[in-house]
């Protein structure tokens, strides 16, 4: 039964990770209060590259009282980077958070 269960899990996941950024699928967007952003998800600190949308007609960006989120509007879209492999998300709501770390200091975004 369990693998069953985990074969169903890995074939439709709902977290994806590209170096820094956390992406996680949602059930609902917000729509109250939306920001348009760019087509990027997150800037490199370091490289200057950036986490962002493969085809800007794919899907949005937006920010919601501090908060990303990305629409994917059409049937797919790729979040591309020159530091790490692409990943295609399919049609549908995300919420997109910058892994942070912990020091004894502080707790800080992580820098890619």
């Amino acid at each position: 039964m369990f693998k069953r269960l985990r074969s169903k899990i890995q074939a439709t996941p709902r977290t994806w990770r590209q170096g820094d950024v956390f992406i996680v699928a949602l059930n609902h967007l917000p729509t109250a209060n939306r920001v348009e952003r760019r087509h990027v998800l997150a800037e490199g600190e370091v490289t200057g590259h950036a986490h962002r949308l493969g085809d800007p007609a794919s899907g949005q960006v937006f920010s919601v009282d501090g908060e990303l989120y990305l629409d994917v509007t059409a049937e797919s879209a790729s979040i591309v980077h020159e530091e790490h492999a692409p990943i295609t998300l399919p049609r549908g709501g995300y919420a997109v958070r910058i892994q942070r770390e912990y020091t004894p200091q502080e707790i800080r975004r992580v820098v890619d």
